[in-house]
């Protein structure tokens, strides 16, 4: 398993509260998978439109 780091991320209670209801209906193990979750998908979804502006049609064509 990857080796985890501890950062601080300051979050509204209402989220959190969120969170928490899903932990306790047992859709999450803990907040920390949740958060992790969360930030895969952002990652992917960033990363992907990213990919698909820079495959763009080229400068050189559209002059």
């Amino acid at each position: 398993m990857t080796k985890m780091r501890i950062i601080s991320v300051q979050l509204p209670q209402g989220l959190i509260n969120a969170m928490d209801q899903l932990v306790r209906k047992g859709v999450y193990p803990n907040r920390s998978e949740i958060i992790r979750e969360a930030i895969r998908e952002l990652l992917k979804k960033e990363l992907y439109q990213l990919e698909t502006e820079e495959r763009s049609t080229p400068e050189y064509i559209l002059k």
